[in-house]
Formats: C-alpha cells, sequence, structure tokens
C-alpha cells in the first residue's frame, strides 16, 4: 500500500525508460572500474567537459565479460581540496551518475567521472544538468578528443644540503686559497 501523503520518488531510472530503451525497461548494470589501467584507458576517449564535472568515455572491448554493462569511475583530485573535499565530490557523482547514467549511458561504454573545483559545491540541480548534458552529448558522439601528449616535464629542483658546484667564474684552482681564481696568471 502507498502512502497518499508521501511524495513518489521520479528518481528511479528504470521508472523513467521506457520499453524500447533497454529491451524490457530494465536498465543497463553499472559495474564499477577500480583498476589504474581502467581509468588511463579511458583518458584516452571522448571527454565532455560541462560545468563542474568532466566525463570520459571509452568503448568496452571485444572481450568484455558482461557486454551489456556499463563501467563507471569516479576520481578527484587534490587540486579540488583536501580529502574531505575529495570525498564529497565524488559521493555526489556517485549518485548523479546513478540516476543519470542508466538513461544517458550507452552499454557496453566505459566512463569516468572526473570532479572539477565546483562539484563539492554546486547546486544538486546544476550538478545534475551538467551530468546530464554531457552524458548526451558523448552519447551522440560530440565530445571533444583526448588532448595531445603532455610537454615533458622540466627537471626537479636540487635538495637542500645537495653538493653543488660553485659557478665556473669561482672556481678554485686544488691547494689554492679559497678567494683564488683558478686560470693561470697573466704573463708578465
Amino acid at each position: 500500500m502507498s502512502d497518499p501523503d508521501l511524495p513518489t520518488s521520479d528518481l528511479s531510472p528504470v521508472a523513467d525508460a521506457g520499453a524500447g530503451d533497454f529491451g524490457l525497461g530494465v536498465a543497463p548494470r553499472l559495474e564499477r572500474l577500480r583498476k589504474r589501467w581502467q581509468f588511463l584507458a579511458a583518458a584516452n576517449g571522448l571527454r565532455a567537459a560541462r560545468g563542474a564535472v568532466l566525463i570520459q568515455i571509452l568503448p568496452r572491448g571485444e572481450a568484455d565479460p558482461t557486454p551489456g554493462a556499463i563501467g563507471v569511475g569516479f576520481t578527484a583530485t587534490r587540486k579540488i581540496g583536501g580529502a574531505v573535499v575529495r570525498n564529497r565530490a565524488k559521493r555526489r557523482l556517485r549518485e548523479a551518475a546513478r540516476m543519470l547514467l542508466p538513461l544517458h549511458g550507452r552499454p557496453g561504454h566505459d566512463y569516468v567521472f572526473v570532479a572539477r573545483a565546483g562539484t563539492p559545491g554546486r547546486e544538486w540541480g546544476r550538478l545534475l544538468d551538467d551530468v546530464k548534458t554531457a552524458l548526451i552529448s558523448l552519447a551522440a558522439g560530440r565530445g571533444d578528443p583526448p588532448p595531445g601528449p603532455r610537454p615533458a616535464r622540466a627537471k626537479p629542483a636540487q635538495s637542500k644540503g645537495a653538493k653543488t658546484s660553485p659557478p665556473a667564474s669561482r672556481k678554485t684552482a686544488p691547494g689554492a686559497p679559497a678567494g683564488a681564481d683558478a686560470s693561470p696568471p697573466p704573463p708578465r
């Protein structure tokens, strides 16, 4: 029995899915991405950045053990904040993905949700809208290509206490006093 005074939840992805969407109205199964190589592979696919979220997508291979499933992973870098802020951002993205990925995701693909600086504090309705528009454009194949190769990193500065050689103009000959120049004396 349902209580007419209680609000009904329209957030169930199966309730909104039509019979033609996934067969008999059954949403595709979501599988978590847990291995680093899965995240790195998805980074080479299409991407869509909308507001407070970046979503990466990559088709699963032919050897996929669960062909109709959708792979989903979540990540947040230290740039957006400390551990508490990152965990909040990932929790919000997990819930948004649980609600929207069965409706707008493509079965047989892996998705990686990357939290951006605005994810933890974004208004919930706007965050859902960001995720929904990104998923719709990715499902239509209108994402951005992966970025090109990164430039080589600069060599890190030497740590304190490491031996460094004096500048070339200050070198001294062995056994010479500290202020003496290493070059031979001028001819007389």
